[in-house]
């Protein structure tokens, strides 16, 4: 009897996608004025971009669907296919128009992730998996496995859950952990 892979579950925006960026970009290109990624610490999302821009922009098509995939992503959760049951989990249901935007950009850059795999969901609370890797509080404090906080601005100051960096900081805590 083949013995069960461990499950993780990996958040999209902000953890294997590059929303943070996508913001900036788009800024620039609407208005012609860089935003440092420093307009984000230390504050929710929502607030990194004046006059309620991330607001708009999540709501705009095209959004979700151009976002740059987060560095190291790709060749990380490849490498932990290898040994874990990889689950794909996204709040999408605030904003409903990204579902079908967020499904094409995973065929496109996470093609291996079968569509039995991704979740898409509006509470996290549900997913029962022995590890999950979120960018949000809110979801890491509600998960019944062991939980890996993806830093992000809007996660500047918590230590409550253990940080990690990058990609390569997964990769080193999940072989020293599990593997």
């Amino acid at each position: 009897m083949d013995k069960k892979r461990p499950t993780i579950a990996i958040d999209m925006d902000g953890v294997i996608a590059d929303t943070v960026s996508n913001f900036i970009q788009w800024y620039e290109r609407d208005y012609g004025v860089r935003v440092e990624l420093e307009a984000f610490e230390g504050k929710p999302e929502a607030e990194g971009l004046p006059d309620n821009t991330v607001r708009r922009y999540v709501l705009t098509p095209g959004f979700f669907r151009s976002v740059p995939v987060m560095e190291g992503a790709k060749e990380a959760v490849l490498e932990l296919s290898e040994k874990f049951e990889i689950y794909i989990v996204s709040a999408a249901m605030e904003f409903p128009q990204s579902l079908f935007e967020k499904y094409e950009w995973l065929r496109e850059h996470f093609p291996y992730i079968s569509w039995k795999n991704i979740i898409f969901c509006g509470d996290k609370s549900i997913i029962g998996t022995d590890y999950m890797i979120d960018d949000h509080v809110r979801n890491l404090d509600v998960c019944k496995g062991k939980t890996l906080m993806f830093t992000a601005g809007h996660n500047a100051g918590v230590d409550h859950h253990k940080r990690v960096n990058n990609w390569k900081e997964v990769i080193a805590f999940l072989k020293e952990e599990a593997l």
